[in-house]
């Protein structure tokens, strides 16, 4: 299984208030080469990207407050890693995580880039190299993502994450075709504001085999750091490109996470699950999956959402899973809401726990335009 590596990043988040999540539901359009799977419209999508960062750099509203922005899996042109990193570097403000996927790379130059921010990625430069000691695999292709971490200090720290799970097209399950398989999640525990978040690529979430699986590792990981410290896990953000969102395999898994184990693991009884999943103009050469879509937040159902049901999102149970989630729809936006605070709400309260701020929308003049409260249903 995974190794979970722990990792203090210095965040000074405001201690009693909630924090505040931007979802970047954008459509990813991808074709095989031999090193796994490439954008196809690079460019555009850039430019879409680009403005999401201009508008977070801008700040206008209270996208000020911005400390958590994710991007879908394989959703960065590689050509522009750097001038990513550049623009979160030089813009962003203090305190903000980014969470993208890029596109594949061969094993060869995931290591030379783990080599490259080799201070924040020693402990996964060593799991990977027993891998390449193993064999002749330094051509497989691997399907990766970076977390980029702007201290309080402005200091900028890059950690990279390959994916777990074998890929084919879009998770077909293939033992012919897997691409290179992760050997570490990193679990990053926020000092002096103690809060501790993971980020992990899709179908991580759900992998499991006969004798272990993933999330039930991360479970243990999250009590055992409970009665040790009594903090637990906070946060669990999955950047996704699935068109099955609605799988019955996720609701088994949200309902263990949020069901059957709470009563045995606290560690993760007060985690918030926020799924960023593509928008539904995701199209992937040679796979006839369609639906995309469908970006989540999902808590524990003692948090007691209202029923709502909007335009742009709704809330459910997820089909009976015994939580409260947060549902948008399937088209291109950009989703900027709170995280809820780690307590329940009193029933006494009028407050609500999770609350949308701004739905924007990508016009045709290659701007992101905020949605107005009608076409919310506000």
């Amino acid at each position: 299984m995974v190794q979970i590596i722990d990792t203090k990043v210095n965040l000074d988040y405001p201690l009693g208030h909630h924090l505040h999540c931007l979802v970047a539901q954008l459509p990813n359009r991808l074709r095989k080469v031999d090193s796994g799977y490439v954008i196809s419209d690079p460019e555009e999508k850039w430019s879409q990207i680009r403005a999401l960062l201009d508008l977070v750099a801008d700040g206008e509203g209270n996208l000020k407050k911005l400390h958590f922005l994710m991007l879908p899996e394989t959703s960065l042109p590689l050509a522009r890693f750097d001038a990513m990193l550049a623009a979160i570097e030089r813009d962003f403000r203090p305190n903000t995580v980014t969470m993208f996927g890029v596109e594949h790379v061969p094993l060869k130059a995931y290591r030379e880039l783990l080599e490259r921010f080799r201070e924040d990625n020693g402990a996964a430069i060593e799991l990977v190299d027993r891998d390449i000691d193993s064999g002749d695999v330094l051509e497989m292709p691997v399907n990766w993502c970076c977390i980029a971490v702007k201290e309080a200090s402005g200091r900028l720290r890059v950690f990279i994450e390959a994916k777990s799970h074998p890929f084919h097209g879009e998770e077909f399950l293939d033992k012919y075709h897997d691409l290179y398989r992760g050997r570490h999640f990193y679990l990053f525990r926020s000092k002096p504001s103690c809060f501790n978040f993971m980020a992990l690529i899709c179908l991580d979430y759900l992998y499991r085999d006969l004798y272990a699986s993933n999330i039930k590792r991360i479970i243990d990981h999250a009590n055992q750091l409970y009665f040790s410290t009594r903090q637990g896990l906070d946060a669990l953000f999955v950047i996704q490109c699935n068109p099955k969102p609605e799988h019955q395999s996720y609701r088994e898994v949200v309902s263990g996470f949020y069901g059957e184990y709470l009563e045995d693991f606290p560690g993760v009884r007060e985690t918030i699950t926020v799924f960023g999943n593509t928008s539904g103009e995701t199209a992937i050469a040679g796979s006839t999956d369609a639906g995309f879509g469908f970006s989540s937040v999902v808590i524990n159902r003692h948090h007691k959402l209202g029923k709502v049901v909007r335009q742009e999102f709704q809330t459910d149970d997820f089909g009976g899973a015994p939580v409260c989630r947060l549902r948008f729809g399937d088209e291109t936006r950009l989703y900027y809401f709170n995280l809820p605070l780690h307590h329940d709400i009193d029933p006494r309260t009028s407050r609500v726990p999770l609350k949308v701020h701004s739905v924007m929308r990508w016009t045709d003049g290659e701007v992101w335009e905020k949605l107005p409260g009608e076409a919310l249903g506000v």
